[in-house]
């Protein structure tokens, strides 16, 4: 038994980094989960596996987030599993370039996945939490769509849209005790940033107060907060865990 019992969640981009430690956290404290990866089916089959091991659920589905009926089905399915009230909208790519030099596709696919991808798996979602009087959603934004970075301005932009959703949706739906918040990290530890050079990682790290990148625990952590009960006045919200790099702007 968890705090979670009973109740099941979607995360999407739970294959990998900050996805997947929230799959397992969210397994691990009691909740059944639904999670989408798009190509390392492996690492999913390899997640799902290590849950089932320790006694937990967690179902790997491969979905393309800018897919709407995809979405739809994902919904359809998690609701044969129990309560389905936690969507944590997690997937997400990069395509950094000089604005000068990007292309419509590198726009066009940043933004479709980031952004739309958010708008697709709520939507699909929405009905029944209303239904139900109930949910929590936790986007997955970024620092950087606070305190943007030269090169992404695709990235950026589909970051700070996710606040504006986040804000907006909050608004509609509170009075249905639905529950919309955000989550900016600023640089955590994972696949994408340990491809940064090392000259570049330390000049990063000498930004941030806390001299360190955060990790997909610590990120995994807080969005367990926000769809728990101990955060049920809170909404609308955009917690930034970023070690301090937020004061910097």
């Amino acid at each position: 038994m968890g705090i979670f019992s009973g109740r099941v969640a979607i995360v999407t981009g739970g294959s990998r980094g900050i996805g997947c430690a929230i799959v397992k956290e969210l397994c691990r404290n009691g909740a059944r989960c639904i999670f989408t990866y798009l190509s390392n089916e492996s690492s999913a089959l390899a997640i799902s596996e290590e849950i089932r091991a320790e006694g937990g659920v967690a179902i790997p589905v491969m979905a393309d987030v800018r897919d709407y009926e995809k979405a739809r089905l994902l919904v359809e399915q998690a609701k044969e599993l129990g309560r389905y009230d936690i969507l944590i909208n997690n997937a997400g790519i990069t395509r950094d370039r000089a604005f000068m030099f990007m292309s419509p596709e590198e726009w066009r696919d940043v933004i479709d996945t980031n952004l739309t991808g958010v708008f697709n798996i709520t939507r699909a979602s929405i009905i029944s939490f209303l239904k139900q009087q109930g949910g929590n959603i936790v986007n997955l934004s970024s620092v950087s769509g606070i305190h943007p970075m030269p090169g992404q301005v695709n990235y950026a932009s589909s970051k700070a849209g996710i606040i504006g959703f986040t804000k907006a949706l909050a608004k509609e739906v509170g009075p249905y005790n639905i529950r919309v918040n955000a989550v900016a990290p600023g640089f955590i530890d994972t696949e994408m940033t340990q491809k940064i050079p090392a000259k570049m990682r330390e000049k990063l790290i000498e930004m941030i107060p806390f001299r360190r990148f955060g990790t997909i625990e610590e990120v995994a952590r807080i969005v367990l907060f926000l769809v728990s009960d101990e955060s049920q006045y809170i909404t609308g919200q955009t917690i930034q865990i970023d070690g301090g790099l937020g004061l910097l702007g």
